[in-house]
């Protein structure tokens, strides 16, 4: 597939390992920066709460830096259960989170315990908690990825939901209004961009699947927005380029995924400059 797209071959890397599901933002590491250095952290993952076998993620990092998937990158195991969708920071000490770092189903810490693993661990120094909003077929328990995101330090773009006959419509603006009282390091509020909820698909039972716009992907050029083929889709561009000017922003089509329970940011583990061997990262 990756030579039918025309990839360059010197900047692909292969390594295949067993697996239990696809989602590897929530089962790969976690990349912080000690001293300029990047060091890989490797969370323990138990899908999610339980739900799903995953045995084999939990061990997927592993496996792939005894590969040499990371270069020299070091690796640490860190004895926490945590997820990559259900944390968001703005690279400047602030994280953005759920309540479903509180589940039982996780590490049954209560949040100021949770605060000080992760103020260690991560470098975090400010918490904000959201307490409201949630996407019907969702199983992670409301990760932030689907719900909202830092566009840049004080810039967050959110899931919204305008039907209010949608079952959505007042979890998503109790979490609007979380939002609204939320403000910078400074003191200022945020600059807060609402995005369009897509009309519900369903899959063959019936049941509502977790289709939404605030799972994109930023990369180094671009910003890549999940797509369903609604009127919609356009109205998630327009209003995702303006949080990034100096990006492409291009639609990625993205109803398969949601029929295994997520979207496109869910897809893949981002890795930042310096963790991939030097020949496979970007001239």
């Amino acid at each position: 597939m990756l030579h039918v797209a025309s990839a360059d071959s010197s900047r692909c890397r292969l390594h295949v390992v067993a697996s239990n599901d696809i989602w590897a933002r929530d089962h790969g590491p976690i990349t912080v920066y000690r001293n300029g250095q990047p060091v890989l952290l490797d969370f323990r993952f138990n899908g999610w709460g339980g739900k799903f076998p995953h045995e084999l993620d939990d061990r997927i990092t592993v496996r792939l830096h005894a590969l040499g998937a990371f270069a020299a990158t070091p690796l640490e195991p860190v004895d926490l259960i945590l997820e990559g969708g259900s944390i968001e920071t703005d690279g400047a000490g602030t994280l953005l989170t759920t309540r479903c770092l509180l589940n039982p189903n996780r590490n049954g810490l209560d949040r100021a315990a949770l605060e000080r693993r992760l103020g260690e661990t991560l470098g975090i120094s400010r918490f904000l908690w959201l307490e409201h909003g949630h996407l019907l077929g969702d199983d992670t328990d409301s990760h932030t990825d689907t719900l909202a995101r830092f566009c840049d330090a004080r810039t967050i773009a959110y899931q919204g939901c305008a039907d209010t006959a949608d079952p959505h419509y007042g979890p998503l603006q109790a979490m609007a209004e979380e939002l609204r009282s939320f403000r910078t390091a400074s003191g200022e509020p945020y600059r807060l961009i609402e995005l369009p909820l897509p009309a519900p698909r369903r899959d063959e039972r019936g049941n509502r699947l977790p289709a939404g716009y605030a799972n994109f992907l930023i990369l180094n050029g671009a910003v890549l927005v999940p797509t369903y083929g609604d009127p919609l889709d356009a109205v998630a561009l327009e209003r995702l380029s303006g949080c990034f000017p100096n990006h492409d922003i291009k639609g990625v089509p993205c109803a398969t995924l949601t029929h295994q329970g997520g979207s496109l940011h869910a897809r893949p583990c981002s890795l930042p400059a310096g963790v991939m061997p030097a020949a496979a990262n970007p001239a």
